[in-house]
């Protein structure tokens, strides 16, 4: 691999929290220099970054890949392109496909699908209980073995407290980790919006707030008496966030994320029953809105995702109660994060220690950072350029985006893993 400089670049470093305009030099696949000033002469590549931004790439916790089974919404291929042009350079998938991601063989498919077709990294994880039923765990450490990075029911909260102890206690003992969806399922099944005033104008099934907080005091329970490591996938209250800050001040191993929809849009932009607005857990109100964006400016909550969930027309042109959830978010996930940039509500360190450093952090990987040896998963992005986002230009197969037609201000420049380049805007 070549030796590539890059000058005059806004260097942005989530671990030292430093934002500063310098250079960054690449070799072998990893970051080999940095610093201020004048680099060093090469006689290899040179890329004069103009004064964009350079940070490390996004590291993607929850990513629906549709394969197996609806690889008409989403498939490996689909989905590394758009990852690559939205900056990510790791996406960590969901086995919420169909049949669920829940043996040794279906995690080798699925890695083998990613190795061909993807250029990204690709990071599985695998379901904790066969079929995603919440009745039985899976064989954690032999999908441990098969390369899974974390363990997941994804949005099927596991019921039965019994099972989803052992199933804590045993991924303890294997040195796993467990995302789990904080709710009440009791509550929030059947919810379209939250519940509230908005909610009740438009005559919509709704879910308490009350139900984040009730799953997650549940789950914090269960980890005082195993001692696991565990992460909830999507944090959208303020409700809950007394709960997490107390877990995390008694030591307990718990972190916690939120989505790139819950930081950036509420109940109200669901206006007239449009269902590309339609999440899970449904869009809160603002004063929840704003205090998750506190959360994370505060380190309280984590990271930030995309929770990228492809669905096809006929799933989303249906009455509001009835279309199924979820958004494409891989392209977008920057520049709507950007909006919080441009709001002044985050600086871009915060933002990338969110979606880059965290995530990777919980991991145990070396990326997310710009330290020296850190393997060169970049992202060049100008965070001043406008444009209108047209859901049809998206690289995924699905275009279920909310951001249609939305203006947005920051694109990303070319995307780099392991020092190659695997995308660069035309």
């Amino acid at each position: 691999m070549s030796t590539i400089t890059f000058t005059n670049a806004r260097l942005i470093d989530p671990e030292s929290s430093e934002d500063f305009i310098g250079w960054l030099q690449i070799a072998e696949g990893h970051i080999a220099a940095r610093g201020e000033g004048t680099p060093p002469v090469s006689d290899e590549q040179t890329i004069d970054c103009g004064g964009q931004c350079l940070g490390p790439g996004i590291v993607d916790i929850g990513v629906k890949v549709c394969e197996p089974g609806e690889r008409h919404k989403e498939s490996y291929k689909s989905a590394g392109l758009a990852a690559a042009a939205g900056g990510v350079t790791t996406i960590v998938t969901r086995p919420d496909t169909s049949p669920a991601i829940d043996t040794p063989e279906s995690l080798e498919f699925v890695t083998r699908r990613a190795q061909a077709d993807t250029p990204v990294n690709v990071l599985p994880m695998a379901a904790l209980t066969k079929g995603r039923e919440g009745r039985e765990m899976t064989e954690i450490g032999f999908l441990q073995d098969a390369g899974a990075v974390a363990f997941t029911d994804c949005d099927h909260v596991v019921v039965n407290t019994k099972v989803f102890s052992r199933a804590l206690t045993y991924a303890k003992t294997c040195g796993a980790l467990v995302i789990a969806h904080p709710q009440e399922p009791g509550l929030s099944g059947g919810a379209a919006a939250t519940s509230g005033k908005f909610a009740a104008l438009r005559g919509l099934p709704a879910v308490s707030p009350m139900a984040e907080r009730m799953g997650l005091d549940r789950d914090i329970t269960l980890l005082e008496m195993t001692g696991a490591a565990y992460h909830a996938d999507q944090i959208t209250t303020a409700r809950a966030l007394p709960a997490l800050e107390r877990a995390k001040r008694n030591g307990l191993d718990i972190t916690a994320g939120t989505s790139i929809h819950h930081l950036t849009l509420n109940e109200i932009d669901v206006a007239d029953y449009r269902t590309f607005f339609k999440v899970k857990p449904p869009l809160r109100s603002e004063d929840d809105r704003l205090a998750v964006i506190e959360a994370v400016r505060t380190g309280l909550i984590d990271t930030i995702s995309s929770m990228h969930t492809p669905q096809d027309e006929e799933s989303k042109r249906l009455p509001f109660e009835e279309a199924a959830s979820g958004a494409v978010a891989l392209e977008t996930l920057l520049p709507a994060a950007l909006r919080l940039y441009h709001a002044e509500q985050l600086d871009l360190p915060s933002l990338f220690r969110a979606m880059a450093l965290n995530p990777a952090k919980r991991l145990g990987l070396n990326s997310g950072r710009l330290a020296i040896g850190a393997p060169a998963d970049l992202v060049l992005f100008d965070p001043d350029v406008p444009f209108v986002l047209d859901r049809f230009t998206l690289k995924s197969k699905s275009q279920n985006t909310p951001f249609d037609g939305q203006r947005l201000q920051g694109k990303v420049t070319a995307t780099y893993v392991a020092g190659e380049e695997v995308y660069r805007r035309t």
